[in-house]
C-alpha cells in the first residue's frame, strides 16, 4: 500500500506507546504522484495479498489539458496502520489484521487530440507499488513531522486540477503533495475546492418505502436548436448634463426593445421568437441585425420624445448539445449559459402576462386577489426554476402567495389604510399620510399614457396655492407666465380639480418637481406589502390563504403549468425547441426509521421515550426533563395587567411536575411599557433588580420573567440591555397567554427557562452509530441575518452557534457580530468558530475531534464562497492554533420550491422521516431532501440538505439518519422540527442580533445619521455580557 497506511486513526487498543490498534490514512508518494488511501493493521507490511482493478477515464479540462487516469485497488495487511499524529502516540504496530487502499496515478498523454490505452511499461509495476505500499521505520515521520503533515489544508499545497470530478483530488507527476485532512481527498479543480461528490448510489435504509410526486417537469429540447444570444447596449441619444450614466428601468428597457423590433419588422423577427431578461440579454432563435440604431419614444413621464441609441452584438451561438453532453455525464462542467439562456425563455411568457415581484409571478386577475383589508390584497402567483438533476433538466413550480398593496386610487387608499382619515382634516393627518405614501410608485390617469412614478415627497402648499411659470415647450419664443396649478389642469387635460385644499404629490426626481394632485394618481399594480407590518388579523388570513393542503396546492401547480399564463404558454418556449411534460416527476421516497429518545422521571432517573408513530411526537404529561437547574432567585416585571395569583402557582406547579425545582420569585414589579422605549432607564431599572435580587435573594438573578400586554417594539431594548449590558436572562410572554395559563403554554414556557439555565429537556437515547466513540463532537450552525432588499446602510447580521456538550449534543453557545451590508460571506468565521471551540474546550477539558457544520441563507451559486472562503478562514484559524479536527459542511435550504405529494387521493402530507435522494437531486452532488417534521396544515415543505465537504466519511445513511436525529433535539417542543437545530438556532441568534440593531441606532437617533450608521457597525454594541455567553438566551 501507498504511504496513505501509516497515517492514520488509532484503534481501540492504541494508546501512547500502544503495541495494538488499526489505523486509516492517506498519504501521496511516487516518482508518479500517486495518491493513495487506506486502512492497515498487522505485521506484514502489505505484501501478503495484492489485488488491482483499473478503470481509466479521460477529460478535457481548463488549459486543454489530458491525462490517463489509472485507478488501482489493493488489499493486503501492513505493520504500521495505526500512527496518530494528533495525540502523538504510536496508535500500536503489532498484531493481526487487513487493510484496503486504493492509488490514483495521473500519466500525461501524448496528444491531446488522440485518446492512447497507456502502456503497461507507463504504469507502475506491483514490485514497485509494493515497495510504496511497505514504508521500511526510518521512512516514517516522526511524532513531529506527523502533527505538521496530518490534515494539512490544500491551500498550503500545489494546485493541480484533478482529471475526474468523481476523483476528489489527483497530484500530477514530479510534485511533492502533503497528505490530506481526511482518508478521503479533498475535492479540487484548479486550486479551487469543489463540492463533494455523493459517495454512494443514496440511502438504503427504510422502514417503509412510499410513491411520491415532487413539482418538477421534465423539460425536453432539441439539442440541435441554436439560440443566438445578443447583447443589447442602450443609452440616451444625448449626453446628460453632467455626462453621467443614465440608469433605465425595465419598463423602459422592454419598451425600447418592442419600439426596435415593431420599427423595423422587415428585419427584426416576431418577438414570440426572442427572449428577454430585461437588462443586457437577448436570445433569439433567429439571427437578429447587429450594430447601432436610434429610436424615439417617449419619457416616462410622457412630456417629451427621448431618442435613444440602441447598439446590439452578437456574443454567442448555444446549442442544447452542451446541456446534453453534461447531463448524460460525458462533460463535467455546467453549461451555465445554456440554462440561463433556457431560464430566460422559461420566464418570457409570464412576464409579459403578469407581475413579476420579487422572484415570483402574479396574475392581475381579481378572482386570484383576496382583500386583506386596509389597501392590502394576498395575491395568488406562480414561483419557478430551472434545475438540473438526476433525471435530466427540470421545470420546479410552485404556488406562491404574497401580500400587496391594492391598485387603487390614491385618496381611496388613504381612507382604506389610515383609521379615521378625513379629507376634511388632512392636515391632522399629514404626517401618517407622508409615511404610507413615501416610495410607493403610481400611476398617473388624467393622460392617456398612463405612465408610473415614485411618490418622493408631498407638497408643502395645498392644491389651490401652487403656481408656477410655464415654460415655452414648442420652441416659439412665447414669454413666460404665471398659471396656477388648477388653471394648467384645466387649459392642458380638460380636468377640474375637486379637492383644492390638500396638497399634491411630488413624483419629481433629480431636483426636477412634478405636482400631480392626488385624485389623479392611482397606485400601481405589483407592489410588495412587508409581512412584517401586517395586523394580526391580516396575518392570520394570509396565512390561510397560503398555507393550501396538499391535494389543493397540487391542483394549483397542475393549473399553472398548463396555464396561457405560465412558463409554457404563449408558445415562445415551443419555438425554442423547449417543451415541457405536463406530470410531476414521480419517485420513490424511504421513511426511515426515528431516533429513540430519553426523557426524566419524577425521581430523577431517565426512561425511553414513547414517539408517536403517525406525528413523531412525544408528551410530558407523564415524564419530565432530563436535568434542571434548581430555580431560587427569579422575578417577574408585569408591563400589562395579568392574574399574577393564578399565573405563578400554575407555573411553579408545571415546573415541578417537569422536576424543575421553581421557588417563589424573590420580587414582583408593576411597570409602564413606556420605560421600555428609554435606554438609560430601563438600563438603570435591570441593574438595580440585578442587586436587590442578590441582596434578597443571597445569590444572582437567575432570570426575569416579563409579561407584556402585546408583541411591541420595545421588546428590542429590554433584550439589548439585558443580554449585552447588564447579563440577565429575560423570559418575555404575553398577558393574554399569561392569563389563560393553559398547560401547553406554561410547559413551553418551562422548557424554554430550563434550556436557558442549562437544563437538558430530552436527549437522544443513542447517537447515530457512525459517531459511537470516543472522540468528541460538535455541531455548528452558522446563519447571517440580511436587511431589507432597501436598505443600504443597515449591517447583515452573522451569528454562529454551537454545541457545548457531548455526546447530549443540545446546549448551544453562541457569537454574533455585524457585517458589511450585504456581505454573504461571514467575514470572521474562522474567529467566531475558533472562540465556540475554546469554549468546549473549558468545559471539557479537551478540544471536538470532528466538526459539522451546518450553513443556513446560501444557494447553489454561492456554494464556491463557502468552500474556498469560509471553509478556509475557519482552517486557517484553527491551523494557526495547531488545531485540525476533521469537518464535515452540510448547506441546509428551507427557501427553495420543491414539494412532495402522497401519490394517489390520499389528503394527508408526506410523514416524518420522508427522504429522497434520487431522480430530483443533484446530478453530481451530495444531497437529498428530508422532512422531517410532521404537517399539522398546510403543505410540508421538506429542507434540502446539500453536503459540500466532508472529512469524516459519511455515507448517505448515516448523513440522513443524523440529521433527522437532531431533529428530535430542539429544546422548545416535543415534536421534531422541520430543520436541524443549529440551523434553526444560527437563525434565531441572527435575529437577536437584528433586534440589537434596531435598539442600537434608536438609542443614538438622536445624534447625526453617519454616528448612527457607525454605531451599528461596531462590534462591542453585540458583544454578549460574560454571564450570558454560553447559554440558550435566543430561544
Amino acid at each position: 500500500m501507498d504511504s496513505g497506511g501509516y497515517r492514520g486513526k488509532a484503534g481501540a487498543g492504541a494508546a501512547a506507546g500502544g503495541w495494538r490498534g488499526r489505523g486509516r490514512g492517506i498519504g501521496r508518494s511516487g516518482q508518479d504522484g500517486s495518491l493513495g488511501r487506506g486502512r492497515s493493521t498487522g505485521r506484514s507490511g502489505g505484501d501478503h495479498q495484492y489485488h488491482t482493478r483499473q478503470q481509466f477515464y479521460h477529460q478535457q479540462q481548463q488549459y486543454n489539458q489530458q491525462m490517463w487516469v489509472s485507478s488501482q485497488d489493493g488489499r493486503g495487511s501492513g505493520r504500521y496502520g495505526g500512527l496518530r499524529p494528533t495525540r502523538g502516540a504510536y496508535g500500536g504496530h503489532g498484531g493481526e489484521g487487513r487493510g484496503r487502499g486504493w492509488c490514483q496515478y495521473a500519466v500525461p498523454v501524448q496528444s491531446q487530440m488522440e485518446l492512447q490505452r497507456p502502456s503497461p511499461e507507463s504504469l507502475p509495476t506491483v514490485q514497485s507499488q509494493m515497495e510504496l505500499r511497505r514504508p521500511s521505520p526510518e521512512s516514517l515521520p516522526t511524532v513531529q513531522s506527523q502533527m505538521e503533515l496530518q490534515r494539512t489544508f490544500p491551500e498550503t499545497l500545489p494546485c493541480d486540477s484533478p482529471i475526474v470530478p468523481e476523483m476528489q483530488s489527483l497530484q500530477i507527476s514530479g510534485q511533492s503533495p502533503s497528505s490530506s485532512s481526511s482518508s478521503t481527498s479533498p475535492p479540487e479543480v484548479a486550486g479551487k475546492l469543489i463540492p463533494m461528490k455523493r459517495p454512494d448510489n443514496g440511502g438504503k435504509k427504510d422502514i417503509r418505502r412510499i410513491s411520491l410526486h415532487a413539482n418538477h417537469f421534465r423539460v425536453k429540447y432539441n439539442p440541435e436548436t441554436i439560440i443566438r444570444h445578443y447583447d443589447i447596449d442602450v443609452k440616451l441619444d444625448m449626453p446628460t448634463k453632467n455626462n453621467l450614466p443614465t440608469t433605465f428601468s425595465k419598463t423602459v428597457l422592454s419598451a425600447v426593445r418592442d419600439k426596435l423590433f415593431s420599427d423595423d419588422p422587415t428585419r427584426f423577427p416576431s418577438l414570440s421568437m426572442t427572449a428577454y431578461d430585461g437588462e443586457k440579454n437577448i436570445f433569439s432563435t433567429e439571427s437578429l441585425p447587429t450594430g447601432k440604431f436610434k429610436l424615439e419614444l417617449s419619457n416616462e413621464e410622457g412630456s417629451k420624445i427621448q431618442s435613444f441609441k440602441v447598439q446590439v452584438q452578437l456574443v454567442n451561438e448555444l446549442k442544447y448539445e452542451k446541456l446534453d453532453s453534461y447531463l448524460s455525464g460525458l462533460t463535467f462542467t455546467i453549461p451555465r449559459d445554456v440554462l440561463q439562456a433556457m431560464d430566460v425563455v422559461t420566464k418570457e411568457n409570464p412576464t409579459k402576462q403578469m407581475i413579476y415581484v420579487g422572484k415570483s409571478f402574479h396574475s392581475t386577475r381579481p378572482y386570484l386577489q383576496v382583500d386583506l383589508g386596509r389597501g392590502v390584497i394576498a395575491s395568488e402567483g406562480i414561483k419557478h426554476s430551472l434545475k438540473t438533476t438526476s433525471q435530466g433538466a427540470a421545470l420546479c413550480l410552485d404556488y406562491s402567495v404574497l401580500p400587496l398593496r391594492k391598485p387603487m386610487p390614491v385618496i381611496d387608499y388613504l381612507r382604506e389604510d389610515i383609521r379615521g382619515f378625513d379629507l376634511n382634516n388632512f392636515a391632522s393627518f399629514r404626517k401618517k399620510v407622508e409615511n404610507a405614501l413615501k416610495g410607493l410608485k403610481v400611476t398617473v390617469t388624467h393622460r392617456s399614457s398612463n405612465h408610473r412614478y415614485k411618490i418622493a415627497a408631498l407638497t408643502d402648499e395645498n392644491v389651490q396655492d401652487i403656481c408656477f411659470d410655464l415654460e415655452d415647450l414648442s420652441g416659439d419664443q412665447i414669454p413666460l407666465r404665471r398659471v396656477s396649478l388648477v388653471e394648467y389642469f384645466k387649459e392642458k387635460y380638460s380636468k377640474d380639480i375637486m379637492y383644492k385644499d390638500i396638497p399634491c404629490l411630488d413624483l419629481g426626481k433629480s431636483n426636477r418637481k412634478i405636482y400631480v394632485p392626488m385624485e389623479f394618481c392611482a397606485i400601481t399594480a405589483g407592489q410588495r406589502y412587508g409581512k412584517e407590518r401586517l395586523e394580526k388579523y391580516q396575518a392570520e388570513k394570509l396565512r390561510k390563504i397560503s398555507l393550501a393542503p396538499p391535494k389543493v396546492r397540487e391542483s394549483t401547480i397542475y393549473g399553472m403549468i398548463r396555464s396561457g399564463d405560465g412558463p409554457c404558454g404563449g408558445g415562445i418556449c415551443k419555438n425554442f425547441g423547449i417543451e415541457a411534460d405536463m406530470n410531476m416527476t414521480s419517485v420513490i421516497g424511504r421513511v426511515i426509521e426515528p431516533p429513540e429518545l430519553k426523557l426524566g422521571t419524577s425521581r430523577g432517573r431517565w426512561m425511553k421515550a414513547t414517539v408517536d408513530r403517525r406525528k413523531c411526537d412525544w408528551n410530558l404529561n407523564r415524564n419530565s426533563v432530563i436535568s434542571s437547574k434548581p430555580i431560587t432567585v427569579w422575578g417577574v416585571i408585569d408591563f400589562g395587567t395579568f392574574s399574577i395569583e393564578r399565573f405563578i402557582p400554575d407555573l411553579i406547579s408545571r415546573c415541578y411536575r417537569l422536576n424543575i425545582n421553581m421557588e417563589k420569585p424573590v420580587f414582583y414589579k408593576r411597570l409602564q411599557m413606556g420605560l421600555l422605549y428609554e435606554a438609560d432607564n430601563l438600563h438603570q431599572l435591570l441593574e438595580n433588580v440585578k442587586d436587590e435580587s442578590f441582596k434578597i435573594g443571597g445569590s444572582h438573578l437567575q432570570i426575569l420573567l416579563c409579561v407584556l400586554p402585546e408583541q411591541d417594539p420595545g421588546y428590542n431594548n429590554l433584550k439589548w440591555i439585558s443580554e449585552t449590558k447588564v447579563g440577565i436572562l429575560t423570559q418575555c410572554c404575553l398577558s393574554a397567554n399569561a392569563n389563560k395559563s393553559k398547560d401547553q403554554f406554561l410547559a413551553n414556557v418551562a422548557l424554554k427557562i430550563n434550556a436557558k439555565l442549562g437544563g437538558s429537556n430530552m436527549e437522544l437515547l443513542t447517537q447515530p452509530q457512525c459517531l459511537q466513540s470516543k472522540s468528541h463532537v460538535m455541531f455548528i450552525g452558522v446563519d447571517s441575518n440580511r436587511p431589507g432588499p432597501l436598505n443600504a446602510t443597515s449591517p447583515s447580521i452573522a451569528a454562529v452557534v454551537a454545541t457545548m456538550n457531548w455526546p447530549a449534543a443540545n446546549q448551544y453557545a453562541t457569537r454574533i457580530c455585524p457585517q458589511d451590508n450585504r456581505a454573504e460571506k461571514i467575514l470572521k468565521i474562522g474567529t467566531m468558530c475558533l472562540q465556540l471551540v475554546n469554549t468546549y474546550a473549558q468545559l471539557n477539558q479537551v478540544r471536538p475531534d470532528k466538526i459539522v457544520l451546518f450553513r443556513d441563507g446560501v444557494s447553489d451559486n454561492q456554494f464556491d464562497m463557502v468552500l474556498n472562503e469560509e471553509l478556509r478562514d475557519i482552517k486557517r484559524t484553527f491551523r494557526a492554533q495547531n488545531y485540525f479536527p476533521t469537518i464535515t459542511i452540510v448547506v441546509a435550504q428551507k427557501r427553495h420550491t420543491t414539494r412532495l405529494f402522497l401519490d394517489g387521493d390520499r389528503e394527508e402530507n408526506v410523514p416524518p422521516g420522508t427522504v429522497v435522494d434520487t431522480k430530483i437531486t443533484s446530478l453530481v452532488g451530495f444531497d437529498f431532501y428530508l422532512c422531517s417534521h410532521f404537517g399539522h396544515i398546510g403543505t410540508s415543505k421538506p429542507a434540502h440538505y446539500h453536503v459540500l465537504w466532508d472529512e469524516n466519511d459519511f455515507t448517505s445513511d448515516q448523513l440522513q439518519e443524523l440529521i433527522y436525529g437532531m431533529c428530535f433535539t430542539s429544546a422548545q417542543c416535543t415534536k421534531p422540527v422541520s430543520l436541524v437545530p443549529p440551523v434553526c438556532y444560527a437563525d434565531r441568534a441572527a435575529y437577536r442580533g437584528r433586534l440589537y440593531h434596531d435598539s442600537i441606532e434608536w438609542d443614538h437617533s438622536s445624534a447625526s445619521s453617519s454616528s448612527s450608521s457607525k454605531a451599528s457597525f461596531d462590534e462591542k454594541f453585540y458583544r454578549l455580557h460574560p454571564n450570558l455567553e454560553n447559554s440558550m438566551f435566543f430561544i
